[in-house]
């Protein structure tokens, strides 16, 4: 149930408090000054507290009190009593953050209903954090290809550290899972993971969203950095935000502090930055589109998230597990992938990356049931060469217009590299699945003028210079 820190320079008063609450099933500390009570909330922070607002012998008021505590304890509900209460000094509590305001004498009663409901919002919100963790984007990293591997290494690295990272690759190339995975393996896995989307929240408002809102009318409302304290803000799409904003946040990670909107105090927060971009930042700060200050403090550690192109290897692997997880969140049938499948799906063109794989995994279990493998004439075909229903090849309109030697020169070129990128640059289990011998595709290969080079940990086959 969580314990509750009783705040009051009278004895009488917290002790009465106290047996009151542990009469209802409750577990109480005391304190009886500023003093105290900091300490007590440092050493290990309350479920919830109760704090007078007129402390004797005191550094600090209550008021005073309940700014340092909201300010590096957001999630405490704190309850606010008062023999000497007006209007103004409850106004000033709620301002403040306080969850309620009771005027001595109180009414027992009243005071077991409102810590009771207090505790319950401190319990849900908990809940919804949890909630949030495990319905997230998943933290599992797919993949055995060198170019994964060589991924994976990089972000084991960081893990251990608090150091940012940007994160850029194409658009659904897996930057956020990346992220998520930084945070699941590092010390703030069990602290909040929130995610902001700065493409999709709108400019006037992005201020609001991040650093929350304090009014008279309703009080204290936390934003994203409040709400990711002591955990990870993920920035998606960081050149997307509003250049005022680009000012406030590179204020924000100086400090390590910020005011809401509307409010007057610092608010002081521990978190983690990790960010993501499919652009070029160094274009956008020529542009003067991006601040150079920002992206130096959020790319201490940069890390290139490959596409789906340079891992084909990955794809069926990846492909298993996207029908093994539809089948846990949709009840999809479970479908193996038949050998023309798997050739088919490691050479296509995946402009989508492996959010594109994914939708395709989900539209052929959705559309074909449980009808056994899932077969090359359920996927999208290859643009070029797709099968009509005699079984004959449609040829491109390029293709077709040229003399045989140069149309097949050309398709045995093509074909080629696509192989080779298919299986990772491996000459010999291309040469394998081409029916040729090693020496003979290398002969091949230099003829055609393709040449395999390393990127990113993994070979890449591409044309020569004389016909790129």
């Amino acid at each position: 149930m969580g314990d509750i820190l009783i705040v009051d320079d009278e004895r009488d008063i917290r002790e009465l408090i106290s047996d009151i609450l542990q009469d209802e099933g409750y577990g109480t500390r005391l304190a009886a000054n500023s003093t105290e009570c900091m300490s007590e909330v440092k050493n290990d922070p309350p479920a919830l507290m109760v704090l007078d607002i007129w402390l004797k012998d005191s550094e600090m008021d209550g008021i005073d009190i309940l700014k340092a505590v909201k300010r590096d304890y957001p999630g405490i509900p704190i309850i606010i009593i008062s023999g000497h209460g007006t209007i103004e000094i409850a106004v000033a509590a709620i301002k403040q953050g306080a969850y309620d305001y009771i005027e001595k004498p109180f009414n027992i009663d009243q005071l077991i209903v409102v810590i009771g409901r207090a505790m319950e919002t401190s319990r849900l919100r908990r809940e919804n954090l949890e909630l949030r963790r495990r319905d997230a984007v998943p933290t599992e990293m797919i993949g055995s290809s060198a170019t994964f591997k060589t991924l994976r290494s990089n972000l084991e690295k960081v893990t251990r550290s608090n150091g940012r990272v940007m994160l850029s690759g194409p658009a659904g190339s897996g930057k956020e899972v990346a992220a998520r995975f930084i945070h699941a393996q590092s010390n703030r896995a069990e602290a909040p993971f929130v995610s902001v989307s700065s493409a999709s929240i709108e400019p006037d408002r992005m201020e609001e969203v991040l650093f929350g809102r304090e009014s008279v009318e309703r009080g204290i409302e936390p934003g994203l950095l409040e709400q990711a304290d002591g955990g990870v803000l993920f920035f998606d799409e960081v050149a997307d935000m509003p250049s005022g904003t680009q000012s406030k946040i590179l204020r924000v990670l100086v400090e390590q502090a910020f005011q809401r909107v509307g409010g007057n105090d610092k608010v002081r927060v521990d978190i983690r930055v990790i960010s993501s971009t499919t652009r070029d930042l160094d274009t956008e700060i020529a542009a003067g589109r991006f601040r150079q200050e920002l992206f130096h403090r959020l790319s201490v550690v940069p890390i290139a998230v490959p596409s789906l192109d340079e891992r084909r290897e990955d794809i069926p692997e990846l492909a298993e597990h996207f029908i093994d997880g539809f089948n846990k969140s949709q009840g999809l049938p479970i479908r193996k992938l038949s050998e023309d499948a798997v050739a088919l799906l490691q050479t296509m063109i995946w402009p989508g990356n492996v959010r594109q794989l994914k939708n395709v995994i989900e539209r052929v279990l959705i559309l074909g049931g449980d009808r056994g493998e899932i077969t090359a004439a359920e996927l999208p075909s290859a643009e070029g060469a797709a099968p009509d229903e005699d079984g004959r090849v449609v040829l491109s309109g390029s293709l077709a217009t040229l003399p045989l030697r140069e149309a097949r020169e050309l398709f045995e070129r093509e074909y080629l590299l696509t192989q080779i990128n298919r299986f990772g640059g491996n000459i010999s289990r291309t040469a394998n699945f081409v029916g040729m011998e090693r020496s003979a595709l290398h002969r091949k290969l230099k003829s055609l003028n393709v040449v395999t080079t390393n990127k990113q940990g993994s070979r890449v086959a591409h044309l020569g210079e004389a016909d790129a």
